[in-house]
């Protein structure tokens, strides 16, 4: 069991009352089980970070990297190796793929459930 920081629980209620617009549009696929029947959470704690979208049942994280992050890689590696050392897998769009593609990262999101979740033989 990952521990949470309690320390950012105010922060992530209050960006998941200011979510970029990428952020909005992804959520409107994401909630209420619409994706495949898999509930996400948005702005989840996870140890001592937020990740923007998180699922539970199938320990996926979802990030939306905007151009802030573009002189972050180095921290949000940093950041990403400690959130997949909960075994969490984290899977990672641009804002810009999300505004411009939609479809695209859906289809992908999808793709890494149904190849995730196939029964052992």
């Amino acid at each position: 069991m990952v521990t949470k920081n309690k320390k950012l629980k105010v922060l992530a209620r209050n960006l998941r009352k200011d979510m970029t617009l990428s952020e909005t549009l992804l959520w409107q696929y994401l909630r209420k089980g619409q994706m495949l029947g898999y509930r996400f959470r948005r702005q989840e704690v996870i140890g001592n970070y937020i990740v923007d979208f998180f699922c539970r049942k199938l320990r996926l994280a979802i990030e939306i990297d905007g151009s802030s992050h573009d002189e972050k890689y180095e921290l949000d590696m940093k950041r990403q190796r400690e959130i997949e050392s909960y075994g969490i897998t984290v899977l990672r769009f641009s804002d810009k793929e999300v505004k411009e593609n939609i479809e695209s990262v859906l289809r992908g999101i999808e793709v890494w459930i149904r190849s995730s979740t196939l029964p052992a033989n």
